[in-house]
């Protein structure tokens, strides 16, 4: 397996454009990392990447040699698969990436009953409210809300979500309740935004009689962390649009209480995103199976308590 395990680490490499980065995402040392590339280029006979203490570049053989061992990875995996159909027993370790919200709230709780279901399997969650690359970060899949935006890969859509707007009752009694988005604008609300890399400005799209329109919102707090836009919330600080599933809890108890209801928010999507030859992985398919059903059970079950906690 060592020359096997010597592609991977190129294949890592090249794709990360770093030897630390590639040795952090196959949990081995900058050594080993660096040693399976010298032990790859000496087989082969040629360089494969350009050093420098700043800089690593792939050489021409380098790129060459990247394209067929991608081919024989997804040959390899696919082979594997294949075996592992035959058997009771799927093993191998899983990396699934998932935003903030919807890993701690939806996921986590779910991986403990998938394990003890299938001991074999080993499972890395990296939770970000950041967009996530399948291809370069290594990962299985990603759950993700809204649409996707590499349409190389396929999708199994999990749920829409409802979302609302929400503030604290404290907030309100400063600032006043505001009916719509109209009134979100016009009286100058704060706006808790969630920040996504290179975003310039921050719309929200709300449901009017008129049909969907996008309403520039503005607010002096942002952040990259969905959870921290609603403790902001709780703590009086503004108005934050999050998914009703996130929520609900603090809508029934009176923590939050939803704003500018004549102009909701419009639902956005569940799913998640897998690369193609990775669905071929039995493990895979098994844990999109048992975490989307239940999944999408806890959205409507938590939306349902929201909505009896409404007005």
């Amino acid at each position: 397996m060592s020359y096997l395990d010597n592609i991977r680490t190129f294949v890592r490499v090249y794709e990360l454009g770093s030897m630390s980065a590639a040795g952090r995402d196959l949990r081995i040392s900058p050594a080993v990392t660096s040693a399976r590339i010298s032990q790859l280029e000496e087989y082969l006979g040629v360089r494969l990447f350009q050093r420098t203490t700043r800089n690593l570049t792939a050489t021409e053989q380098g790129r060459a040699f990247y394209s067929g061992a991608v081919e024989v990875l997804e040959a390899v995996d696919a082979a594997e698969a294949q075996v592992m159909n035959l058997t009771d027993t799927p093993r191998g370790s899983l990396f699934v990436a998932a935003p903030l919200g919807i890993g701690r709230r939806l996921v986590a709780p779910e991986i403990p009953r998938f394990l003890e279901q299938y001991p074999e399997i080993s499972l890395r969650l990296r939770l970000t409210d950041r967009s996530v690359d399948l291809t370069t970060e290594g990962l299985d899949l990603a759950f993700f809300l809204g649409q996707p935006e590499d349409s190389t890969l396929k999708m199994r859509k999990i749920s829409d979500c409802q979302r609302v707007l929400v503030a604290s009752p404290d907030y309100v009694t400063r600032r006043g309740m505001p009916r719509s988005g109209e009134e979100l604008v016009r009286d100058g609300h704060e706006c808790l935004n969630l920040r996504f890399p290179g975003a310039s400005e921050f719309q929200w799209q709300l449901q009017t009689s008129e049909g969907i329109k996008r309403f520039a919102v503005s607010g002096r707090c942002e952040c990259d962390d969905g959870d921290v836009l609603t403790d902001w919330a709780l703590a009086g600080q503004g108005i934050a649009l999050k998914p009703l599933f996130e929520v609900a809890a603090h809508l029934e108890t009176g923590r939050l209480v939803p704003v500018a209801q004549s102009t909701p928010p419009v639902p956005v999507q569940l799913a998640c995103l897998y690369a193609h030859r990775r669905h071929q992985d039995p493990k895979t398919r098994l844990f999109m199976d048992f975490l989307t059903e239940r999944m999408a059970g806890t959205v409507r079950n938590e939306e349902t308590r929201a909505g009896r906690s409404r007005p």
